[in-house]
């Protein structure tokens, strides 16, 4: 069988139930594992690289608004592949080829390829979604097996955090964007609250949001996480620097003082894939080091440290 993924996640959720030899193509965001970056890719993005993150937001904003597409297919390429199997994603066309697109690719496509959209908003639809993908390839002994294991991490951070009395669950706003402020939603919440933490900003099950900054203050967070949505550490520090050089963020810091932890968005809390599991031990690592223990392989939040720009900012 040939499969082609057109997001990030389900490439990652492929490779984890065995299927990469079946992969014959990928997005342009495709990334991990590493030896998917050698594929075939069929989508392209129409974002110009390099924009400052105020720029992508109002750029994204004016492309939905006008219906305006923000990736495209690379259709004599998808063609060339003659895929048996498609899996994308109906869920957000910020994050990847829009469910239309697909639709009217397939009268172009040789085959008549199936087509499995996947549109998680929480922990139990993202192991859902491994049911239904390793269905649809053929495997789905394999895809209950994969699946068992990740709900058995999940269940043991669970565990593990149920024995934290609200008392000693911090308030934690997860960030997902930083110019404008968006929170973490979807899964976001329900990932704080497994960690032994209190969600203050964001809905379970809802698309993260604009946020202002009396929306952050208000919200009185003793955890703020930083996971820019696309974004690696490298990229992201730049944002953060800006986010703590900002003098409300000054006012939020004296009135709050929360801890501030900066992770890779582009591999954590953003894809709805496995590594969702990941995301949920480093969090809880994080909030309760002493209570959950960091898999191996697994690097920890960046502790960040704002007094240093707040100083400079203060002269």
């Amino acid at each position: 069988m040939k499969i082609v993924s057109l997001l990030p996640s389900a490439t990652e959720l492929l490779c984890g139930i065995g299927l990469r030899e079946q992969l014959v193509g990928v997005s342009h965001e495709c990334d991990y594992p590493a030896s998917v970056r050698d594929l075939p890719v069929v989508t392209r993005s129409r974002i110009p690289p390099g924009l400052a993150s105020r720029a992508i937001d109002t750029l994204v904003t004016e492309q939905l608004e006008s219906d305006a597409a923000l990736y495209s297919l690379e259709m004599d390429r998808l063609m060339a592949l003659a895929p048996d199997l498609i899996v994308t994603q109906a869920l957000c066309d910020v994050c990847a080829v829009s469910g239309n697109e697909v639709a009217r690719a397939l009268d172009r496509l040789p085959g008549q390829p199936r087509v499995v959209n996947l549109e998680p908003v929480c922990l139990d639809d993202v192991l859902a979604t491994v049911d239904r993908v390793a269905e649809a390839a053929g495997v789905p002994a394999a895809g209950r097996c994969y699946g068992a294991r990740l709900r058995d991490r999940i269940d043991r951070v669970g565990a593990r955090s149920g024995a934290i009395p609200r008392s000693r669950r911090p308030r934690v706003a997860l960030l997902d964007w930083l110019d404008p402020l968006f929170d973490g939603g979807h899964w976001c919440p329900e990932l704080i609250e497994l960690a032994g933490g209190r969600p203050c900003l964001g809905d379970r099950q809802t698309p993260s949001r604009r946020r202002t900054w009396t929306d952050l203050v208000d919200s009185a967070p003793e955890v703020i996480v930083i996971a820019l949505c696309g974004f690696d550490i490298d990229r992201s520090l730049t944002d953060v620097e800006r986010f703590f050089a900002d003098p409300r963020f000054g006012r939020l810091w004296r009135t709050c003082r929360p801890r501030v932890y900066l992770v890779d968005g582009n591999a954590y809390f953003s894809r709805p894939g496995p590594r969702l599991v990941d995301s949920l031990e480093i969090m809880a690592h994080a909030l309760h080091p002493s209570l959950h223990p960091l898999p191996a392989g697994l690097a920890p939040a960046l502790a960040m440290n704002p007094e240093q720009t707040l100083e400079n900012d203060h002269g």
